[in-house]
């Protein structure tokens, strides 16, 4: 892609409308030094420095997608916590929309707690409750629709917590039919839904494995030559009957597939990897801007790898500016 249409497809994002749809988390760093081992017990001790949050899981999408567009709404559930208050604040202070956040009344915050030494994460602390249907079910279906009818596309990024079901799922895509409103979703293998007609579905390679019910196998090199990858890419298109699947690879990049055409692979665009935590946000993300954008699917896989390969570079929870997916570009078309 040149620097022309490429400026073209951001200056079209910039105007465009989304709304993310899925489960909420609060993303904590705890940073610090490793210089002796506990005398309790064979573990580092972590000395301290810094702490710092971010919104997490669905939420780290809506963070990606407003570094190049101002209207993101954000639709989920916090908890009737200090996590939960954090969470809305910090969305609220990155210029995100949390008209569609709801609070449960009982069902705490989801929070991921990751301890950093010298670079390396030593360990992960989580806290969640999987969340049952309740009572604000109705509330959040009637929300849903409002959204979905005044959005350009909708993101929908599931973690399997409980918050995505089926009749939220149809209740987006009915919308979204009716209106024209673009739909994608990050999906997860332990919540199986089905998406009639969605645009996109972006599963890693394990997912998609997993969605497909083909055990999984080593990736083969080159990629094109990956029998059992392009198997998963054919069950996967007739099953969820999705206009495009888009399988991210890590070190390989990602696999594009369509009904009728041959897949179209991008080979990765990462130069170091420190953490890959959140890239999969990242890579449905640009996907989603550059189709709603006017971008065709090859191209909009270009703008998800090329951004994925930024945040692998960065540690924690990362997000890619236009400044430095303009760079990736332009660097590649140096070399």
């Amino acid at each position: 892609m040149d620097r022309e249409r490429l400026q073209h497809i951001l200056d079209k994002a910039a105007a465009k409308r989304l709304l993310v749809i899925g489960d909420l988390m609060l993303d904590e760093f705890v940073w610090g030094n490793v210089g002796r081992i506990s005398p309790e017990a064979p573990v580092p001790i972590v000395e301290v420095q810094s702490e710092s949050s971010y919104p997490g899981g669905a939420a780290n999408v809506a963070r990606n997608l407003r570094e190049f567009t101002a209207s993101v709404t954000m639709l989920g559930i916090v908890g009737n916590d200090a996590s939960g208050e954090k969470l809305t604040g910090l969305l609220r202070s990155e210029g995100i929309s949390i008209e569609g956040l709801f609070t449960h009344p009982s069902i705490p915050t989801i929070v991921k707690t990751r301890i950093i030494a010298q670079r390396q994460q030593v360990v992960r602390v989580d806290r969640e409750q999987r969340m049952a249907p309740g009572s604000e079910r109705q509330d959040i279906l009637s929300k849903t629709r409002q959204l979905v009818g005044e959005a350009d596309a909708v993101l929908i990024e599931d973690y399997g917590k409980g918050f995505l079901d089926q009749g939220l799922v149809d209740a987006v895509l009915e919308e979204a039919r009716d209106k024209g409103v673009i739909v994608t979703c990050d999906p997860n293998p332990k919540n199986p839904l089905e998406w009639p007609g969605i645009a996109t579905i972006k599963p890693n390679r394990s997912e998609a494995f997993a969605a497909a019910g083909i055990p999984l196998s080593a990736p083969v090199h080159p990629v094109e030559n990956d029998a059992a990858l392009m198997k998963v890419g054919e069950i996967l298109l007739n099953r969820w009957n999705a206009g495009s699947l888009l399988i991210t690879l890590s070190e390989q990049g990602m696999m594009l597939f369509r009904k009728g055409l041959p897949p179209y692979h991008t080979p990765t665009r990462a130069r170091e990897i420190f953490d890959v935590s959140g890239a999969g946000d990242t890579s449905i993300s640009l996907y989603t801007l550059g189709i709603t954008a006017g971008a065709n699917p090859e191209e909009a896989a270009e703008l998800a790898n090329h951004a994925a390969g930024i945040v692998v570079g960065k540690l924690g929870t990362a997000t890619c500016t236009r400044a430095e997916l303009e760079a990736s570009f332009r660097d590649l078309a140096q070399t």
